[in-house]
């Protein structure tokens, strides 16, 4: 495997894993698929699953970073915590929970914390690392010349 190739396609398919993102978890699961892509397009080789999954989860990681620095971008400086709050609010009375809840307001505000901050990107990191990862194995595997063997 290529170390720079693969570099390359994982930043290229993060960057545009930011927009695919939108799409609820199938979006990082294509982002690690994309990534793939974009590796076997540049290199002309077939990835084996496993350093086909390190090339997704890498470009899962690049898409949530910049996520990550544009939602605190947004939040920190352009002071739109409020607006970050009416969307989990919003998300909440969608899931069915109740949000007029004390606790829940609570729980709310103690994300906005540096500390709530940090446990929020770290678990959302872990999530986007392993359904990209998986992304880049199914990918890698129906990438393989005459399909995936079973």
């Amino acid at each position: 495997m290529d170390r720079g190739i693969a570099a390359r396609a994982a930043l290229k398919a993060g960057v545009l894993g930011v927009f695919i993102g939108m799409i609820p978890l199938l979006g990082i699961v294509l982002t690690g698929a994309l990534a793939v892509y974009f590796y076997r397009r540049e290199s002309r080789f077939v990835l084996p699953t496993a350093p086909g999954s390190r090339i997704g989860g890498a470009a899962g990681v690049v898409a949530f970073a910049i996520n990550a620095v544009l939602l605190t971008i947004r939040i920190f400086i352009f002071h739109a915590q409020q607006e970050y709050i009416d969307f989990l609010t919003r998300f909440a009375h969608t899931a069915g929970l109740n949000a007029a809840d004390p606790d829940f307001q609570a729980g709310i505000h103690a994300l906005l914390t540096p500390a709530g901050l940090a446990i929020t990107f770290f678990f959302g990191m872990v999530i986007s690392l392993v359904l990209a990862s998986v992304g880049g194995a199914l990918a890698s595997l129906f990438m393989r010349p005459g399909g995936p063997r079973m």
